[in-house]
């Protein structure tokens, strides 16, 4: 526990880091992986080089600086973070490398700011709030090991079967290399993936969100290839997935990770949102409802460019026709001429608000909605508006936690 005078100087800091918070984790990853650069097998280079990692680490020190008095309020961060460091391999050996580092780093910012009072009550902040997620994460791994066809770090699966899904998105079909049974997982839920690419110096690893209900002979994600945009170069592991992994590769995996799971306790009708390949989980949280036998009111919305990069619409549109108290409705924001030919789609443009209580039609329902940022803040901001409660709305970000 930290004493009070500790906590006054961690909270009194509140300030500086909403500055320089920022600047503090860009030189942190700097240092950390200019003395160890075997992390880089760990961490996701490409949101490195976007700044998502350096953004969110930051939003975390902020929080656990303002709430350093009452860490349990940030439990629900810790143990979303908790799962990914899971899936990616995090081990309590690494904990005292990032405090070296994120010490060193707030000297480096901070300069004569940074007082040996600030350096010392940091130090031991880092400390409880690290044991807190070595503690967390150990439970994790231990369930995840000891739970029926589960396994710890990464297991080898076998492509059974690739299918392309749309213009941008393919399938894949995992199945144990060793023959052995598969791990639960609840939909909503991802894995990890490590691939060691040719000519390249690390291993890297992604986390895909499982796309088809639980309890079938298989794990499938489904992957967008990520395209060159801009500034930003294509993404290496789509990519890579996209041409080269084929039918009778290998891919290593994680066990299944993650808090954005489908509540199948809740008896509440149910609605479904989704952006571009966001409907991934969306797909299995669907597909877990339809195997259940539900009496829920299901509602499916998702929005996309177009019919051509539009997956799964077969499929869903099939779940929906079998179940009678299911609805769907497509969204896309720039329809091709065949998609306006075949009236493809429901709402042209983007979804809004209007639109969304024409569709869900109950604000008492539980919402579940991934996607881009932006799709995602105006999906939020627009069921706030309409009074949905917070605890009704629940969302996934793909990559590190952002802020909507």
């Amino acid at each position: 526990m930290l004493d009070e005078k500790t906590i006054a100087v961690i909270k009194s800091t509140v300030p500086v880091l909403e500055v320089h918070g920022t600047a503090i984790t860009t030189r942190f990853y700097e240092r950390m992986f200019t003395s160890h650069p075997e992390l880089l097998n760990i961490f996701n280079h490409a949101n490195q080089k976007q700044g998502r990692q350096q953004t969110a680490l930051a939003n975390a020190v902020y929080a656990a600086a303002q709430h350093i008095d009452q860490l349990e309020s940030i439990l629900p961060a810790v143990k979303r973070i908790a799962h990914k460091h899971r899936s990616l391999g995090i081990r309590p050996e690494h904990y005292p490398i990032v405090g070296q580092h994120l010490l060193a780093a707030i000297q480096e910012v901070l300069g004569d700011a940074a007082t040996e009072e600030i350096l010392e009550a940091w130090a031991a902040a880092y400390g409880v709030i690290a044991s807190v997620f070595i503690s967390v994460e150990a439970d994790m791994y231990k369930e995840s090991e000891e739970q029926a066809g589960g396994w710890g770090d990464f297991r080898p699966f076998i492509v059974k079967r690739k299918e392309r899904e749309s213009e941008v998105i393919t399938s894949f079909y995992l199945v144990p290399q060793d023959g052995g049974q598969l791990a639960a997982f609840e939909p909503g839920q991802y894995v990890s993936i490590k691939l060691a690419i040719p000519g390249e110096a690390n291993t890297h690893i992604r986390q895909y969100s499982l796309s088809d209900a639980p309890a079938k002979p298989y794990y499938r994600i489904s992957v967008k290839r990520e395209e060159a945009v801009g500034d930003r170069p294509a993404g290496k592991v789509s990519v890579f997935l996209h041409q080269q992994v084929e039918e009778g590769d290998v891919l290593m995996l994680s066990a299944p990770a993650g808090d954005f799971t489908l509540d199948q306790k809740d008896d509440k009708p149910v609605v479904l949102l989704s952006g571009g390949v966001g409907l991934t989980p969306m797909i299995s949280m669907l597909n877990t409802l339809a195997d259940s036998g539900t009496d829920r009111a299901v509602t499916f919305i998702h929005a996309a460019q177009h019919g051509d990069v539009h997956a799964m619409r077969g499929h869903v549109e099939d779940v929906v026709r079998s179940n009678p108290r299911f609805s769907v409705y497509w969204c896309y924001e720039r329809p091709t001429e065949r998609d306006r030919r075949e009236a493809a789609f429901h709402k042209e443009g983007f979804v809004d608000l209007e639109w969304l209580i024409h569709t869900a039609g109950n604000r008492e329902s539980s919402f579940y909605f991934c996607g881009p940022t932006p799709f995602m803040k105006k999906v939020r901001d627009s069921l706030l508006a309409w009074g949905v409660e917070d605890k009704n709305i629940h969302y996934e970000f793909f990559g590190p936690a952002g802020s909507l």
